[in-house]
This record gives C-alpha cells, structure tokens and sequence, in this order.
C-alpha cells in the first residue's frame, strides 16, 4: 500500500536512516580528528579567519588544482585524500578519492581523519565546508583569479603546509618564466587573432575574466572572444566572421572529440586558420586549472601564437 506523506516532510524510516548517518559521521569524527595540536590562526583567501594545524600530516585536497600544488610543493606525503578527477601527477591516481570537487562525499572525507581540508570558492559546496568546520576539521580556503594570484597562493599553501621553502623557489621560477614570456612576447610586431573553443556543443570560448584570456594576451596574442562574459557562445558563422587566424581548440571531452571538432573546422579554407594550417588541439588541464602548470599553459601557447620567437609548439 501507497502512503503519501505530507509535502515537505520525510518519512520516519528515512529521518531515522539520515539521523543515524550524521550521528556515525560526528562519532568518527570525534574519534579520529587530532587534540591538542598546536595550531595557527591565519586568514584565507575568502578572508576568513581559520585555526589550522602548525605541521599538518593529513591533508585532503577538495579540487585537482590543490592537489597539484601539493605534489609541487613536494609535500604529496601529507595528501589523505584527493578528488576524483586528481589525475596529475600519476601518483595522484592512488589517493583515496573524496567525491568530484562540486559533489563531495562528507563522510568520506571525516573517515580519513584529516587534520586540514584544503577548498576552492569556485566549485566546492559551502554547505559541505561548514559541516566539516562544525565538525572540527578546518577547512582553508583560496580563490586565485589570474596567474599572479595563483603563484601567490602557492607561495600561501607553502607557508599552510609547512614547505615554504620549497614555496618560495617555486613561486620564483614560475615569475621568472612569465616575465620571459612577457618580455619575448613584447617583441612581436604584431598579435595574431586567437580563437580559443573550449565547448563544442554549443560553441564556447573564453572572455576577459579568465585564465585562459590572460595567457593568450601575455603570449603575445588578441583574444577574439574577449568581452565581460566569461564564456561566451557562439554560432559557427559568428566564429567564421572573425576570421581568426590561430584556432585552439580543448573541452573536457576526450577520445575521437578533438579530433572531429578540427577536422570540421579545417573544412572552411576561408578561415585564416584553416588556410594555414593553425588549428591547433591542446590539453585543457595546462589551461583551466589554477595550479603551476598554468605556465606550461602560457609557454606552450607562446610558442603557439609566436613560434618565430619561442621556437615550434611540439
């Protein structure tokens, strides 16, 4: 038999399934966090103010971008768990995985007993940072916005993980490589158009506010799709109408999808790209992700736009 329940309202078997998970949740919690800690009072990057463990041992990184830095930081021996899509370095892969970073599992994370969780504003759910702040587990977190910031929030997660020395020295090598860049782009008498298609189904690329519009204009490139929408769409005439004469393409889809999408484009010998063969696919994990690899990201599309400067893209 049917029971309807009141709109709104859950079923008793169902409170009492969701009572005794957030109770088992907080237990395990209450069992595996570490006391006494000496502990350090600092400021995120959202300007809240966290007590976060003076030598954390068991970091959870809630987005791949975290977890890069980590590994670069050579601190990749405090990491308890990952998010799924954590696939670099390959050491990455064999961490326990805590959920997508926009679909976090609450209690897989509290049963690795992390002493710190590093978040992402974009992307991580609040309501699962706050659980884990009300469960005692600090919760640090950043929101890089162009390439400067995200060196400095290396040089931040150093200080956090206690390797701010190797911070540092990375956090110089990375603005050494970008003001080389700069300087070599600067010398171009020109800057190509670049199309830069991030989505296939509807066309999308990339406006002023991003990583990805940064890069292009440092490695010495005009960005076709700028403008105040961050990823703006476009039918195939508009794109065609641009005439752009570097045409990169990337999207989280993989196998035979990058593939197809140029082929279609090279199909159109009155586009500048097509006529002169720069339709170009890269990974878009050197593009989108705050992490230090966002300077291969910029090198290899200087190469890219300028190989008369920088040398041939591989």
């Amino acid at each position: 038999m049917k029971i309807n329940h009141p709109k709104g309202s859950t079923p008793r078997s169902g409170r009492f399934r969701t009572i005794r998970t957030i109770a088992a949740v907080i237990a395990l919690a209450m069992v595996c966090l570490p006391a006494g800690a000496a502990a350090d009072t600092v400021v995120d990057q959202l300007g809240r103010t966290v007590s976060v463990p003076e030598h954390p041992e068991r970091i959870v990184a809630l987005a791949p971008s975290i977890t890069e830095i980590v590994f670069a930081l050579n601190a990749e021996d405090r990491l308890a768990g990952v998010t799924r899509f954590s696939d670099y370095p390959e050491a990455a892969h064999r961490l326990p995985k805590v959920g997508s970073y926009v679909h976090l599992d609450l209690e897989k994370i509290v049963s690795l007993a992390p002493d710190l969780c590093i978040a992402v504003k974009d992307g991580n759910p609040i309501g699962v940072i706050r659980r884990l702040e009300a469960l005692g587990i600090p919760v640090y977190a950043v929101d890089p916005r162009d390439i400067d910031s995200v060196i400095d929030t290396i040089v931040e997660l150093g200080r956090i993980v206690d390797a701010r020395p190797r911070a540092e020295a990375l956090a110089a090598d990375l603005r050494r490589r970008v003001d080389q860049v700069r300087s070599n782009a600067g010398k171009a008498p020109r800057k190509p158009k670049v199309f830069f298609q991030i989505g296939i189904a509807p066309i999308v690329s990339v406006g002023t506010e991003t990583f990805i519009h940064e890069l292009i204009e440092l490695a010495g490139g005009t960005n076709l799709a700028a403008g105040s929408t961050p990823y703006p769409r476009f039918s195939r005439e508009q794109v065609l109408a641009m005439a752009p004469e570097i045409f990169i393409i990337t999207s989280m889809a993989r196998g035979q999808t990058f593939e197809r999408v140029k082929s279609e484009w090279e199909q159109w010998p009155s586009m500048p790209a097509a006529k002169t063969g720069r339709i170009l696919l890269v990974d878009s994990n050197l593009f989108d992700r705050s992490s230090p690899r966002l300077v291969d990201g910029l090198e290899e599309l200087a190469r890219i736009i300028h190989p008369e400067i920088f040398g041939e893209a591989p």
